[in-house]
């Protein structure tokens, strides 16, 4: 079973959530689960980008106002614009970022905000919540597969447990990618995630091996389509009924190890889990706990098993 080294994953963070005073009005925005929860397991990189291009703090508040042609970047009198600049910093910023693992954003921002950024209408402040941070934009053109999200949205429980377990395999990606790809170890990776891949989408799931097979395709080929297609499935949030799927799956590997009674208890577990009569730790703690008694190293290299440590308390939203 794989072991998580504590700080090993390192995550960017919008500078303000872990209470630097960045802000326009000298303050921050400090999140508690950031800074003490989050941070005994990742190694934080903070930036801000309105900082970095030395507009200081307290500054006047910027905004993005759509013109014509284009979003521009400005105060709200509209005498200062810093488009150029922020674009020019974001985009050299980003490029060097191919170390991390994922991305915590603060929301609404100008620079930082993943979605619903309001967008003002030149020269009124009316405005529509259609616009996307500089920083956050150039975050999802450079590193496509990166696991992004708002600090506000990780209050959602199936929304916090999606976002890590994509965090905790991009970054195994990240290893094997540094091990050196090859056929060989895509399979074994494949192999490992089949269950979890199963929980979040079993459509994408059936396209990847096939896939893995085509021998018509440069393994560098084969490796880049199928990273993008194993990100598209993780982002699919796993189901009630997903879950069940994969959990009956690996009940079948005990078929001839198990007692009838033990069988009978681990269908029942599965079953109330469906019926939402029992959160999902029940049938995995009963699994767990017939793995140490009737060893399976199939199963117990599965990924599905121990996605992201058991202290960050993930999957109490199944």
């Amino acid at each position: 079973m794989y072991k998580f080294d504590v700080q090993h994953i390192r995550l960017g963070i919008s500078a303000c959530l872990l209470g630097g005073k960045v802000r326009f009005d000298g303050g921050h925005k400090r999140s508690v689960y950031c800074s003490n929860e989050l941070a005994r397991y990742f190694q934080f990189v903070p930036v801000c980008p309105e900082m970095a291009i030395g507009l200081g703090a307290p500054r006047p508040s910027i905004r993005q106002v759509q013109f014509a042609e284009q979003i521009r970047i400005q105060n709200v009198k509209g005498e200062l614009d810093v488009t150029d600049e922020l674009q020019r910093y974001c985009q050299q910023k980003v490029a060097t970022l191919d170390f991390l693992s994922g991305y915590i954003l603060c929301a609404k921002s100008p620079t930082c905000g993943m979605e619903r950024v309001t967008v003002y209408k030149a020269g009124t402040n009316n405005g529509s919540k259609s616009g996307v941070g500089v920083l956050a934009a150039a975050l999802q053109q450079q590193w496509p597969q990166l696991p992004i999200e708002e600090e506000g949205r990780l209050n959602d429980l199936h929304i916090r447990e999606n976002f890590f377990t994509r965090v905790y395999a991009y970054h195994d990606w990240q290893m094997l990618q540094q091990s050196g790809v090859s056929r060989h170890k895509l399979t074994d990776f494949h192999a490992r995630y089949k269950y979890l891949l199963l929980a979040h989408c079993p459509k994408l799931y059936r396209e990847l091996g096939p896939l893995l097979a085509d021998a018509s395709l440069p393994e560098a080929a084969v490796a880049e389509r199928y990273f993008v297609t194993f990100m598209a499935a993780l982002r699919h949030q796993a189901s009630r009924n997903n879950h069940t799927s994969a959990l009956q799956h690996i009940q079948g590997y005990f078929k001839k190890s198990l007692s009838k009674q033990q069988k009978a208890e681990l269908s029942q577990a599965i079953m109330d889990y469906r019926n939402g009569l029992k959160p999902l730790l029940v049938p995995l703690t009963l699994i767990n706990h017939y793995l140490q008694e009737f060893p399976s190293p199939y199963i117990s290299r599965q990924v599905y098993l121990n996605p992201h440590p058991q202290e960050l308390k993930l999957r109490y939203a199944y």
